[in-house]
């Protein structure tokens, strides 16, 4: 196979936009590799509040962590990859951390999944993979942005010298945001195509003034989760969660801790290679109903059906669920489930949950 040109631009663009994965995040973080989520392509940067879009960022991503990830893709042909393609996206960076909203940024997420046929709820489930809650995440990447804790990506065929000495340099010195290069070279031959990533910028001076320790994130365990919750909660919520977990354990395939600052704890059951959530713990007391989940899961991918489980769950003393979120991951106190004939129903209802599904 031979190392061939892009040729255009707007083709690697639709590639990353397309495969995501193709941004190597093994190679950015070895030890937690970054996920990413797209939020939208073309997205605009204005130069003034409330003054309209000055320019246009090619890709906004934003990894597991909430961190926004400013993406602008570069042919090697083009005489912008040299010393231009710095200024461009250091100008949208800092017009993007002083006049960026969270609101705009969740707008155009949605704009973009409506364009493709997805539904945003379960495109930002299944990239969370249950480590943290929608409304968590969206503050995390607004805390983010208002901090300048971005991540500015350079993306080309090829990152030429000059340049990469200007990204490692620059990778050096800022802090809390970093700016990397990626090459995506292009091999093609015998009716194949292959699409190689390399990192540049990741250098060790870079990592040490950063301060970055791979692995720092919490992965939550039963020891931890459990002590974090008798911490924040207290011994009678703590023990209502231990009965709930010890009940349900049989039926389950496993539990998933998870990873991050909040703990959590959801029971799995893996069917035909397929995980069927029903609700998760926090270590902040919440109990967290998977709706989101369900609907793409019979029977209850019935709007109807969820409804009935809805409404079994409301007549738990204190559970108050708004019909309107039978396609959500609505919560409530797991203090409502320290009375023991609450905790039965609560027990009951999901028992009902699984034989409705012939499991």
């Amino acid at each position: 196979m031979n190392e061939a040109a892009y040729l255009t631009e707007d083709l690697l663009q639709k590639l990353l936009a397309d495969y995501p994965s193709l941004i190597s995040g093994s190679q950015i973080d070895p030890e937690r590799p970054r996920r990413w989520l797209l939020i939208s392509r073309e997205f605009g940067v204005p130069d003034e509040k409330d003054n309209g879009q000055r320019w246009s960022l090619d890709h906004l991503f934003i990894d597991q962590d909430g961190i926004p990830t400013l993406v602008e893709v570069k042919r090697s042909t083009g005489t912008r990859i040299r010393r231009e393609v710095i200024g461009q996206i250091l100008d949208y960076a800092a017009n993007a951390v002083s006049y960026w909203t969270i609101e705009e940024i969740k707008y155009r997420f949605d704009e973009s999944c409506k364009e493709t046929g997805k539904d945003p709820s379960t495109t930002i489930s299944d990239f969370l993979q249950n480590e943290t809650d929608h409304d968590s995440f969206w503050e995390t990447t607004k805390t983010n942005l208002k901090a300048g804790k971005i991540r500015l990506l350079i993306i080309a065929d090829t990152i030429p010298k000059e340049l990469q000495r200007i990204i490692e340099f620059l990778n050096e010195q800022m802090t809390p945001a970093e700016i990397l290069g990626l090459e995506i070279k292009q091999f093609t031959g015998q009716d194949r195509k292959t699409l190689v990533p390399r990192v540049i910028g990741m250098t060790s001076n870079a990592q040490t003034v950063k301060g970055k320790q791979h692995g720092v994130e919490e992965h939550w365990t039963e020891e931890t989760f459990f002590s974090e919750l008798l911490d924040q909660r207290g011994q009678q919520e703590t023990e209502a969660a231990r009965k709930l977990l010890d009940w349900i354990k049989p039926k389950v395939t496993y539990f998933y801790y998870g990873i991050g600052k909040r703990g959590s704890v959801a029971p799995i059951l893996k069917v035909k290679n397929i995980n069927r959530f029903c609700f998760a713990i926090w270590t902040d007391g919440a109990v967290e109903i998977y709706f989101q989940h369900m609907k793409n899961r019979p029977v209850f991918d019935s709007d109807e059906k969820r409804k009935e489980l809805l409404d079994k769950l409301n007549t738990i003393k204190g559970v108050s669920i708004p019909a309107d979120r039978i396609s959500a991951r609505p919560s409530f106190s797991i203090a409502l489930l320290t009375d023991k004939t609450e905790l039965k129903k609560f027990m009951d209802i999901f028992n009902w949950y699984w034989s409705e599904q012939g499991l």
